[in-house]
């Protein structure tokens, strides 16, 4: 059991909860603020997981397909679906690699940045606006929480 503090509409009230409760309730936490943060993008067309590519690609550099593939967990029938309709977009484009012609980088055109900079601005606007009408406590409590949130992302 762990002894935590929720809070009500009047004081903070100690209450004892399982790991199991915790974790499900931090789970559907989570999941209900990524997908209103996924709401706010660039391209209402564009799918999560097309985004996901994209952006993928704008941090990391340019990748082939089975490195796409390994990164979103699919098969590379699935990635090629994926980075055709992104290539259709011209959000992406080709380039045979100088070694092997057989291998194939998929690279962010200037298009793709501007996407993934314009959805990356406007997530972060969305949550700053709710975030500046929090206490300061609570923002603070938040920031621990998005480190430990983060360690358990990485384990």
């Amino acid at each position: 059991m762990l002894n935590i503090m929720t809070s009500t509409d009047s004081a903070p009230v100690g209450k004892r909860i399982t790991t199991h409760e915790l974790s499900s309730e931090l789970r559907v936490a989570v999941t209900r603020l990524s997908r209103r943060l996924r709401a706010e993008k660039a391209d209402n067309e564009l799918g999560d997981g097309q985004y996901s590519v994209l952006a993928f690609l704008c941090r990391e550099g340019e990748k082939t397909l089975g490195e796409l593939s390994e990164f979103e967990r699919v098969k590379p029938p699935s990635m090629n679906r994926t980075v055709n309709q992104l290539e259709a977009a011209g959000y992406l484009v080709r380039r045979a690699s100088v070694d092997d012609r057989r291998k194939v980088y998929f690279i962010p055109t200037d298009a793709g940045r501007e996407l993934v900079a314009e959805t990356r601005r406007r997530r972060d606007a969305w949550l700053d606006k709710r975030l500046a009408k929090l206490p300061p406590a609570k923002r603070a409590l938040l920031g621990e929480a998005a480190k430990v949130i983060r360690e358990l992302a990485d384990s």
